[in-house]
């Protein structure tokens, strides 16, 4: 194996960077793709990969992809809610990566809900 060179390591650093960068900050959006055993078992990971695709491919610097666990919906997995600054969030739902493309451009770069994915609109809250 090769010995390591300077640039190799400043390559290193920069994709680490960049991959953190996707996940952690503020942002004005923040999709938060659900990562339950449900939601891995529906196919979750495609969905992460997809969303962080989308950020790289745009170069999306004020879009944060996270995740979290089950938001108790197993039925409706693969599930991502999208928060934007200032709006209420939108939960999706039965996505696909065809879906993820369309929600980033309709919804996260264009400011208009894809109702069709839609499950709901708003914070679910418990009194």
């Amino acid at each position: 194996m090769p010995k390591l060179k300077l640039e190799d390591l400043a390559e290193v650093r920069e994709k680490a960077r960049k991959a953190t960068s996707l996940r952690e900050g503020a942002a004005r959006v923040k999709m938060t793709v659900h990562m339950g055993t449900c939601g891995i078992a529906a196919g979750a990971r495609k969905i992460v990969e997809a969303a962080l695709r989308e950020v790289e491919q745009g170069d999306l610097r004020d879009v944060m992809v996270t995740t979290s666990g089950c938001a108790g919906l197993c039925s409706r997995e693969p599930m991502a809610t999208v928060e934007v600054v200032g709006e209420a969030p939108v939960k999706y739902v039965d996505l696909t990566e065809a879906k993820v493309k369309a929600i980033f451009k309709e919804h996260i770069l264009g400011g208009k809900i894809v109702e069709q994915y839609a499950l709901a609109i708003g914070s679910e809250r418990a009194y």
